[in-house]
């Protein structure tokens, strides 16, 4: 009686392949039938267009109303008026980039401004303004300037508490080694380092040099501040010189190793 190694050999002479041994315990793959896969590209064409829909064509998603927050010198009003927001557009495609263009465009005051869609109907200006540190008199007017040297609004009647810039350097060599914006940019600096409690209490800053800028308190006490240079250490060289001598009439820290007071 043959074995089953000889039943295949057998097979292997006759030319006839052998099949394979079934995997036990295995199952075939099924693949989804046509019709289901046709249902479920049916089911998902249906819901992207009604999204499309919902999205650009109901009434449910368009802008209806305009609100803006964190105006303080500007207007609600005026801060809607540049915006041109499309009031009635659908919410999705109202161009927040293009809106914050003409925003910074038409009102340079705004420093930063986030547009931010508030579903499902509105519309969020979020508007930060610059803040003046300096004035520059132009004639009966006033530009304000803000901690990055921008010159960005002429205003009537002078806010409170920025000092009013003097440049009185038409004689020095800075003028014409740095020139005007230059100097102006030191100013900048130097009024980012004074105190706060000084800089409330500052009327006047005058730039008679690169390196000789002084500040005029609203008492009539005056301050050497020199240079833009090390202006951390002279604002706590200052502070410290107030404490000391509150009834000195002028403080020098052009040197802040070595700060000094006179008058009283």
């Amino acid at each position: 009686m043959a074995g089953p190694s000889a039943v295949t050999g057998e097979r292997q002479r006759s030319g006839t392949p052998a099949r394979p041994p079934r995997p036990s315990g295995g199952r075939r793959l099924r693949l989804p039938s046509p019709r289901l896969l046709l249902v479920v590209a049916i089911l998902v064409t249906v819901l992207g267009g009604g999204v499309v829909w919902l999205l650009y064509g109901s009434e449910w998603l368009r802008v209806e109303r305009v609100t803006t927050s964190g105006t303080q010198v500007l207007t609600p009003d005026e801060v809607m008026n540049a915006a041109s927001v499309p009031v009635g557009a659908p919410l999705i495609s109202v161009d927040t980039e293009a809106i914050e263009g003409r925003l910074r465009r038409q009102l340079p005051r705004i420093d930063s401004v986030d547009v931010v869609r508030s579903w499902p109907r509105g519309i969020a200006l979020k508007v930060t303004e610059r803040k003046p540190v300096l004035l520059l008199e132009k004639g009966a007017q006033f530009v304000e300037v803000d901690a990055t040297g921008v010159r960005f609004a002429t205003v009537s009647r002078a806010p409170k508490n920025v000092p009013v810039l003097q440049m009185t350097a038409d004689r020095s060599p800075s003028l014409q080694r740095f020139g005007i914006d230059r100097l102006l940019v030191e100013a900048v600096e130097v009024a980012r380092d004074i105190p706060p409690a000084v800089a409330s209490r500052t009327s006047i800053m005058e730039v008679r040099s690169y390196d000789s800028i002084s500040l005029e308190l609203n008492d009539g006490r005056t301050v050497d501040w020199g240079s833009s240079e090390k202006g951390e250490s002279k604002a706590a060289a200052l502070t410290a010189l107030l404490k000391a001598a509150p009834d000195a009439g002028h403080f020098d820290v052009s040197a802040p190793t070595s700060p000094a007071v006179s008058g009283s």
